[in-house]
């Protein structure tokens, strides 16, 4: 199971207790997975579909719940894809219900359908969430966090976009909208605002199964960047102490290293023989032992001698 339909499967099995919130949340369903049948002489017909049982279910008590409306679930095979069941939830004569759910309001003498947000049905902040996630449950997704970060609800309308962004980003969230074939999708890309909006929700046990594994890739990725450091700081170590070996042996062949002030004949015999090792142990080497910026500033002098050889013999 995909880690999106488990979090749908942990949303799908809370219900509200408040007639307010479960209407918020009916009406989201219905808007974003339902589909409305216009009749004529303002009649209508309301057919819901989603391929997740948990999801039928919840929509059939709260129907029963909020609106007293008892509701037949007929399931019927997906003829595309996978061809999974799909289970369809059927209301004749619905348009009181869209009404109450405010997808249809009344407007110069006629019923048409309303295009943004249900206004009175969202007023307070409890129905303000469960708005949101019936709008997740009923045409969201969540990519599995440990190959992306990546949340998003498709709408049909612009406007209605728009406006189910700014209902989601006044919880200080960033929500955007982009067009998708002929859909418009409102969608959240960094992994501190999905956790934000699983909470807002009430999301809870995805929130911290995502977590859990931001805090795993977070580890990982630390600990490959430090590995990736120390690989590079190795790398450019070894390539130094080549470098000052070869230095030391044109100093050998054109001068010989007992030209070389005591200090620096030193230094220079040690590291020749010793190249694996960091300036630090190099100096611990020495008598007295210095320190690595000591040994740095021998080996820079050392290094200016040989290319003044190199210099002089044009090599």
């Amino acid at each position: 199971m995909s880690f999106s339909a488990k979090t749908k499967n942990e949303l799908a099995r809370r219900t509200s207790d408040s007639k307010c919130c479960q209407m918020a949340e009916l009406s989201a369903l219905v808007r974003v997975s339902g589909t409305i049948q216009l009749l004529g002489r303002g009649k209508t017909n309301l057919l819901i579909t989603t391929e997740n049982p948990a999801i039928a279910r919840l929509i059939f008590i709260l129907f029963k719940r909020s609106l007293k409306v008892h509701t037949d679930i007929d399931v019927t095979k997906n003829p595309v894809l996978r061809k999974n069941n799909l289970y369809n939830i059927k209301i004749l004569d619905a348009t009181e219900i869209l009404r109450k759910l405010e997808i249809m309001i009344d407007e110069d003498d006629s019923i048409v359908i309303n295009n943004g947000l249900p206004i009175t049905l969202i007023k307070n902040e409890c129905c303000k969430r469960a708005y949101i996630r019936g709008t997740f449950l009923g045409g969201g997704s969540l990519s599995d966090p440990e190959k992306s970060y990546h949340m998003e609800m498709i709408t049909h309308r612009e406007d209605y976009a728009n406006e189910l962004a700014e209902l989601i980003n006044s919880y200080d969230l960033h929500a955007r909208v982009v067009a998708r074939k002929k859909n418009y999708i409102v969608y959240l890309k960094e992994g501190d605002q999905i956790v934000d909006l699983l909470n807002v929700i009430g999301a809870h046990t995805a929130l911290m199964a995502f977590e859990n594994v931001r805090i795993v890739k977070s580890m990982r990725n630390n600990i490959n960047r430090l590995v990736n450091c120390e690989t590079a700081n190795l790398h450019k170590m070894v390539d130094a102490a080549v470098k000052q070996k070869q230095y030391i042996e044109l100093i050998d062949q054109y001068m010989g290293l007992e030209s070389l002030p005591d200090q620096l004949r030193e230094v220079a015999e040690i590291r020749y023989d010793n190249t694996d090792i960091s300036l630090k142990e190099l100096g611990q080497m020495m008598n007295p032992p210095i320190g690595k910026s000591g040994v740095n500033h021998r080996l820079r002098k050392i290094e200016k001698i040989a290319m003044d050889i190199i210099e002089r013999e044009n090599l």
